[in-house]
């Protein structure tokens, strides 16, 4: 069943005013935009297919800027209209232009500036997908309610028994939920503050599920200050600043297939080594190994112990990345480039940032991966093996 996540980020946000510089979904939290922090909590669930974003028409350039591929999830973004309806609806119409398979059968529908997305929650409104037409995350009211009339003056208290605060993504079976935009479009309908409000307008029938207090909407320059805290940005600050660099090579053997940054890449050949003689993380490792001055990988994975033999390059890759958090560091940056002839590394350069990502557990933002040859000269250029560099920027807060 396929299933596209909308994502709306064409709103102004003028009540952050000038704290985000510029429309708070793209305002930095932690060296990440607000809009690719959103983006990659639901890009990082297998059943979402596909995301589309929902932009206003200046933000073009911002946007390329804050979004990257997301594994190739990523769909080319659309603009949205004066309101929030509006933009969900455009949203929706530019999905029924696509042909089957990739026409969804249900859709979530979700903020840009609601960035702190858990898994859990996103599995609970795609279960409640499986047996209703509408699902809704909330949160059940806690505060006492009062009710206040235009001169600001209490006119009394609003029982909160059964009243929950509505969040996003709500998830909707497809068909309906753009049959119920058409038809408040037509009606001349286009205030309507969120989704399930519309689906109620239009008979749909839905259920709420559990929402999660951290998935908050950030809407004030107060609410976006916390939120940077939260995330590092404007948070404790950061006192040491490390770097360190790798270099690894491995010659070519019998096979069809050789592993690169952690992904398999169909070749003519196969990498000669101990392990999976992946030279991406090979490198990679000893660049984190050296930034903290912890010695390299073959310290502490030496190829005379027949325990690592055969063994995937990632478990020395996430070792590397556990030294560097108990020194009291965390992982700004990594940047590997490859050097070979062939295979073309182009086509798999996505899936592998997004693999080392998941690896060091940090932002596919954070990853780079590079690729030159050396125009035929030396043993790379006369195809004889691969070579790859790698630098690692670590960090301490506090």
């Amino acid at each position: 069943m396929s299933t596209i996540a909308i994502v709306v980020a064409a709103g102004r946000g003028s009540r952050v005013g000038d704290a985000a510089d510029g429309p708070k979904q793209y305002a930095d939290l932690g060296g990440i935009p607000m809009l690719a922090k959103t983006l990659q909590a639901l890009a990082n669930n297998d059943t979402i297919d596909r995301l589309l974003v929902v932009i206003h028409p200046d933000d073009m350039t911002r946007y390329k800027a804050a979004a990257p591929s997301m594994g190739g999830k990523l769909m080319p973004p659309v603009h949205g209209g004066a309101t929030r309806q509006q933009s969900v609806r455009l949203g929706l119409e530019a999905l029924s232009r696509l042909a089957p398979p990739h026409a969804p059968q249900r859709v979530l529908i979700h903020d840009a500036a609601r960035p702190f997305l858990a898994p859990a929650l996103i599995d609970r409104v795609l279960a409640a997908l499986e047996s209703s037409p509408a699902a809704l995350p909330g949160l059940a009211a806690t505060d006492t309610l009062k009710r206040v009339d235009a001169s600001g003056t209490i006119a009394g208290t609003v029982d909160r028994a059964g009243l929950w605060r509505a969040q996003t993504p709500q998830g909707f079976h497809y068909p309906a939920i753009l049959a119920a935009h058409r038809a408040a479009s037509a009606a001349g309908l286009n205030e309507f503050t969120d989704d399930s409000t519309l689906a109620e307008w239009h008979g749909i029938p839905g259920v709420l599920v559990e929402g999660d207090a951290r998935n908050t909407k950030i809407t004030t320059a107060e609410e976006l200050a916390l939120a940077q805290q939260l995330s590092g940005t404007g948070g404790a600050a950061i006192t040491d600043v490390r770097h360190g660099t790798g270099y690894d090579v491995h010659r070519f053997c019998a096979g069809d297939e050789v592993w690169l940054c952690g992904v398999p890449v169909p070749h003519t050949h196969a990498l000669d080594g101990h392990s999976d003689a992946d030279v991406g993380l090979h490198a990679l490792t000893d660049a984190l190994l050296g930034a903290i001055a912890d010695g390299d990988i073959g310290k502490h994975f030496p190829p005379s112990d027949a325990q690592w033999k055969g063994a995937r390059s990632e478990v020395f890759l996430a070792d590397a990345a556990r030294r560097v958090a108990a020194a009291g560091y965390e992982i700004g940056n990594i940047d590997v480039t490859l050097i070979c002839e062939a295979p073309r590394i182009g086509p798999h350069r996505d899936a592998m940032r997004a693999e080392m990502a998941r690896i060091l557990g940090i932002d596919v933002t954070r990853v780079g991966v590079k690729a030159t040859t050396t125009e035929t000269l030396g043993f790379t250029g006369r195809r004889e093996g691969i070579a790859a560099m790698a630098s690692a920027t670590v960090l301490r807060r506090g």
